[in-house]
């Protein structure tokens, strides 16, 4: 069941390719003049996704620098290489470059796409329809002109929703499970056109999201807790409710700090949660803070900045400043109106996501794109769309 082999990125139909392509004369979204302010520090660009489609902009100044046609809903996620976003479509995960732009009709074929991961110079795709990772070069679409012509990969004993990371001596952390649940993860080893299982734990039901912190300190969220993998052993949290879930991880690279998102309670309605995770990977600790009563977040509201620390979208139109080493609130930025939760997980709601010293901020409700200095909370400048953003990633590397 454990097998490498390799896999080469196809082309979409030619149908898939017509609802695809560039498309200026019916796109639904059109550009306003940013507004002035102070300068934002970064460069590159920004995808955001929409009904129908996905605009690009330019991360300085936020101007539309190209538009889409797609699926009703799609996905975007950085491959970490400064240029290029994976699109999640039906196809798999589909090329963006937003260099020229241009939506390519590269595919990394899944039947049902789900995590990115980005880490050590690799950026890793899993397919829950077929329980399949692949890996590759995260900066290999630069080198190739966005036609990649292998990856490594590894195929699960069973499909399931999962993600898998690999680090830098090659270990590839994976999860475990099938269609009718996750129960925890695995360490494999890569010998010799195969990989060798080295060590697994099963006590994380539910296993969803990861993060790598400092040291390679790699965390997944568990329905009771967390589990916690590092330097080559793995570590189960218990959460202090009986259903404590933790389904992402916010994490810095540079800090051993990590924030993950909690709930208790698996019959409350809605999204919006009120509580967060603090770990630290290098005291191996484990507490939840309640928050206060006005910083409720959903998944999409939380982000690590400058200093690494977490910075929260809330549904006060605030953004609250948060200290993972205190737990302390230092500082809030009122940035937009306040907003409900979503009925659905897919609903275009506020999103927050960061690069440097910048946070993007979408504003579904006045199909607003933003720019905040999020040291200052000064407003860098925003675009506003003829169509409500949903989701937003930032091609950085």
């Amino acid at each position: 069941m454990n097998r490498t082999r390799s896999i080469r990125l196809a082309s979409a139909s030619a149908a898939a390719v017509a609802t695809l392509v560039l498309s200026a004369c019916a796109s639904p979204v059109s550009e306003s003049s940013p507004s002035s302010g102070a300068t934002a520090e970064t460069s590159g660009r920004v995808a955001v996704t929409y009904k129908n489609g996905i605009a690009v902009l330019d991360a300085k100044t936020l101007k539309v620098v190209g538009t889409f046609s797609t699926e009703d809903f799609t996905r975007v996620n950085a491959v970490g290489d400064g240029r290029h976003v994976l699109v999640t479509t039906s196809q798999g995960f589909q090329v963006l470059d937003t260099s020229k732009p241009a939506l390519t009709d590269a595919v990394f074929k899944a039947t049902t796409p789900g995590h990115v991961v980005r880490h050590a110079d690799h950026t890793v795709l899993f397919d829950d329809g077929t329980g399949t990772t692949t890996i590759f070069g995260t900066r290999a679409l630069l080198s190739s002109d966005g036609k990649l012509s292998s990856a490594e990969t590894y195929t699960a004993a069973a499909p399931h929703h999962g993600v898998s990371i690999q680090l830098s001596d090659g270990t590839l952390l994976t999860t475990v499970g099938d269609k009718k649940g996750r129960s925890g993860a695995a360490a494999l080893r890569p010998n010799g056109g195969k990989w060798d299982k080295v060590s697994e734990n099963s006590q994380c039901s539910g296993i969803h999201g990861e993060g790598a912190a400092a040291d390679e300190a790699v965390i997944f969220g568990c329905e009771d807790g967390a589990l916690l993998y590092h330097h080559g052993t793995f570590e189960k949290f218990k959460a202090p409710d009986a259903y404590g879930r933790m389904g992402n991880a916010y994490v810095s690279e540079t800090s051993s700090l990590i924030v993950g998102d909690y709930k208790n309670n698996p019959d409350a309605e809605g999204y919006l949660l009120n509580a967060v995770t603090l770990i630290d990977t290098a005291k191996h600790s484990y507490r939840v803070l309640n928050l206060p009563d006005d910083v409720r977040y959903t998944w999409r509201d939380i982000a690590r900045g400058p200093d690494d620390l977490a910075y929260i979208l809330s549904t006060d139109g605030s953004i609250h400043v948060l200290d993972p080493a205190t737990g302390q609130i230092v500082r809030k930025y009122p940035v937009i109106a306040p907003w409900q939760g979503p009925a659905h997980w897919q609903d275009p709601h506020p999103a927050i996501t960061v690069k440097g010293s910048t946070g993007y901020v979408t504003e579904p409700a006045t199909s607003t794109v933003q720019a905040i200095d999020l040291r200052t909370g000064a407003k860098l400048g925003s675009v506003t769309l003829s169509a409500a953003p949903n989701e937003i990633a930032v091609a950085q590397g």
